[in-house]
C-alpha cells in the first residue's frame, strides 16, 4: 500500500496548542491561509489547522509525520489505520448532498449529490477529497470531479438550476432557504431513482442544515426521499459523501459561468463585491436590465444597483427569543 500523502483529523485547542508549537519549535515555516488559525510547511509536509478544528496534513512526509510526531506527541493515541474501528460510521454506505453557486450574485445554483460505500471510501483515501471551499484551485476541482464520476461503485447527479429559472423559482418561493431545499430534495429524488446501481442501498442521506429549522428539507422530501433516513447538520462537508458532492456541484457552476463567460464576452466574477457590482454594471450596459436575469440572481441587492434602482433599508436580524 502506498504511504500516505493526505489525513485529516479533528483537534481539540490545546492539541492544536501544543501542535503549533512542535512546528515552530521544529522552525517550520509559517504562512496565512483563509479560514485556518495556523499553516506550516515544510520540503515534505504541510500542515493546516482550521478555524472548525479540522487538522489537514498533506505531502509526501505525512505518514511518517503521523507515526513519529502526531500520533505519540501530540495526539497520544494511535489512529492511522484505525479510523473505521474507532468510527464505525464511516464505512457506512450514505448519500451527501450539497451545494455551489448560493452566495455568488452571477451564475447558477448547482446542487450536487454523492453516494459512496466502503469500496469508494477505499479508493479514495489517498485522493484529497475535501470541502470544495478548502480548494482555490479550479483545474483540481474539476480533477477531483472527473475521479469521482469515473469511481466504480459511486453514484452521483447533479441539478444545476439556471438564472431563469432561479429567478422564476424565488418569485414563486420568496426564500432562498425554500429554493434550495427543493434543490437538495431533487437530488436525494434523482439520487434514489437509481438505488438499483447501488450496493449496499445506502442507510441515511446527509446535507448541510442551511435553514433553521430542518423540516425546510424534510418537508420537500419527495416520494422516493422519504424512504432514507435525512441526516441534517453544520459543517456537513466534513463527512466524505458531502464533500464530494461539494466537488461537483461547484465544478459544474464553474463549467456553467465559464461557458456564460464566452456567450457574453465579459468576465463574470465569483461571490458578490465591488467586482461583481462593476461587472453587473457593465453587463447592463452592454446587453441591457432587460437581460439581466439571464446571467445574476436577481435578488441581490447587487441586481438594483446595477440598474441604478434604490435599494430598500436594511432590515436587523434579531434572533428569535
Amino acid at each position: 500500500m502506498k504511504p500516505l500523502t493526505s489525513y485529516t483529523c479533528k483537534l481539540t485547542d490545546a492539541k492544536a496548542k501544543a501542535l503549533e508549537d512542535y512546528l515552530r519549535a521544529h522552525d517550520y515555516e509559517f504562512r496565512e491561509v483563509p479560514y485556518a488559525r495556523f499553516a506550516a510547511g515544510k520540503k515534505d509536509l504541510n500542515a493546516v489547522f482550521y478555524e472548525s478544528g479540522k487538522l489537514v496534513l498533506q505531502g509526501k512526509g505525512t505518514q511518517e509525520f503521523i507515526e513519529f510526531v502526531l500520533e505519540p506527541e501530540i495526539l497520544q493515541e494511535a489512529r492511522l489505520g484505525y479510523e473505521a474501528v474507532l468510527n464505525p460510521e464511516l464505512l457506512v454506505p450514505r448519500l451527501g448532498v450539497d451545494e455551489s453557486g448560493k452566495g455568488d450574485f452571477f451564475g447558477p445554483l448547482c446542487v450536487a449529490g454523492v453516494y459512496i460505500n466502503e469500496k469508494v471510501i477505499k479508493a479514495w483515501e489517498d485522493a484529497g477529497i475535501r470541502d470544495s471551499k478548502n480548494i482555490s484551485s479550479d483545474k483540481r476541482i474539476r480533477e477531483l470531479a472527473d475521479l469521482i464520476r469515473d469511481t466504480p461503485g459511486c453514484v452521483s447527479t447533479v441539478v444545476p438550476i439556471g438564472n431563469e429559472a432561479y429567478n422564476r423559482l424565488y418569485i414563486k418561493m420568496r426564500s432562498v432557504n425554500t429554493l434550495l431545499a427543493w434543490g437538495h430534495a431533487r437530488v436525494i429524488e434523482n439520487l434514489m431513482g437509481q438505488k438499483h446501481r447501488m450496493n449496499p442501498p445506502p442507510v441515511r442521506a446527509i446535507s448541510d442544515q442551511f435553514a433553521s429549522n430542518k423540516e425546510t428539507v424534510a418537508g420537500a422530501l419527495m416520494s422516493l426521499g422519504r424512504s432514507i433516513e435525512l441526516v441534517q447538520r453544520h459543517k456537513a462537508e466534513e463527512d466524505l459523501a458531502v464533500a464530494a458532492a461539494s466537488i461537483l456541484a461547484r465544478n459544474e457552476f464553474v463549467t456553467r459561468l465559464g461557458k456564460m463567460e464566452k456567450q457574453y464576452e465579459m468576465e463574470f466574477p465569483k461571490g458578490a463585491s465591488a467586482a461583481v457590482d462593476k461587472a453587473a454594471k457593465e453587463f447592463v450596459h452592454r446587453h441591457g436590465a432587460e437581460n439581466l436575469g439571464q446571467v445574476a440572481k436577481l435578488h441581490f441587492r447587487t441586481a438594483l444597483r446595477a440598474q441604478g434602482l434604490p435599494e430598500p433599508p436594511k432590515v436587523e436580524w434579531r434572533k428569535r427569543s
